[in-house]
């Protein structure tokens, strides 16, 4: 990945830094910004957008790679749906994430109507990536029930009150990241934040209330190791 620095000035490191801090943590550009320059860096918040822009999808897309030649957990086994209503240029859109049986996300489509349309477009956008699903957990919106219908897989479908958490849950994060950004001006822009922060979160997220100490510590230095080794 050297090559991604060809025509910068800056350290790489100092990239890497900025590109983590940004996608990673709740902060906005000027949080940044003013986080960089206590560490001695003079970055503008605008350079801060262009490098999370020019970099954050080339290492997420690294991350990616790595995470696959490790053996597959997700893909058919149970998916979970869930759709979030996001705000675009003041018009509501919706935000529709899958994960997979241990919270992490398969994939994230935005609509712009919450019927069987949309449905069907996040069934097919998961369906051509990971295939034939096994078990699909939902929550009560129709629309499931009618795409479900379509594509004859009415009978896997699951809902229950509680079954669906491992999906709201996953929208935390975004909320957190969507107070701290201001909302968002584009789809485009939503929908590259969105699969970024994913890997991101997926990669340093330890879990570390359900693990001890010891081996939190280790996943850590592991995850901030590989990092390193991703974005040179």
């Amino acid at each position: 990945m050297t090559d991604h620095f060809r025509y910068f000035n800056s350290s790489p490191a100092v990239i890497r830094l900025t590109v983590m801090m940004y996608v990673r943590f709740p902060l906005s550009l000027c949080n940044v910004e003013e986080l960089l320059f206590e560490r001695g860096f003079d970055v503008c918040y605008e350079t801060v957008r262009f490098w999370w822009n020019r970099f954050g999808p080339v290492f997420a897309k690294e991350i990616r790679k790595r995470r696959l030649k490790y053996p597959v957990r997700h893909s058919s086994w149970r998916w979970h749906i869930d759709e979030v209503f996001v705000k675009i240029n003041g018009e509501s859109h919706y935000l529709w994430r899958a994960v997979d049986h241990e919270g992490e996300m398969l994939d994230a489509v935005i609509t712009k109507r919450r019927n069987k349309q949309a449905a069907l477009k996040v069934l097919k956008s998961l369906m051509k990536r990971y295939g034939h699903l096994a078990e699909i957990v939902t929550d009560r919106l129709g629309s499931y029930g009618a795409a479900l219908q379509d594509r004859d897989a009415k009978h896997l479908q699951e809902v229950g009150r509680w079954l669906n958490n491992s999906a709201e849950n996953s929208h935390l994060v975004f909320r957190r990241r969507e107070r701290a950004m201001n909302k968002f001006r584009s789809e485009e822009t939503l929908q590259k934040f969105t699969s970024t922060q994913s890997q991101f979160y997926k990669h340093f997220n330890g879990e570390g209330h359900l693990t001890k100490r010891h081996q939190y510590r280790k996943f850590r230095s592991e995850a901030l190791s590989e990092w390193q080794s991703v974005a040179v």
